[in-house]
């Protein structure tokens, strides 16, 4: 399966979850700050556990605190 995370290409053998790519972008299971939309919708962390379609567009999103 082909999609992408924030504009880059992604393949999987299968469909992953909101929760695995978030894992394998951040690193961790349950990151704080990070907001996921796909395909243009915002995904609540309640929902991470939704499999993605083939060609969705994931975005990730880290607020960064600092000045």
């Amino acid at each position: 399966m082909i999609y992408s995370v924030n504009n880059e290409h992604r393949e999987a053998a299968e469909a992953p979850t909101v929760a695995d790519i978030v894992t394998q972008e951040t690193g961790e299971d349950s990151p704080r700050g990070v907001a996921v939309a796909v395909d243009g919708s915002v995904v609540p962390a309640s929902d991470w556990s939704m499999v993605i379609d083939d060609g969705a567009r994931v975005d990730i999103l880290i607020a960064v605190q600092g000045g």
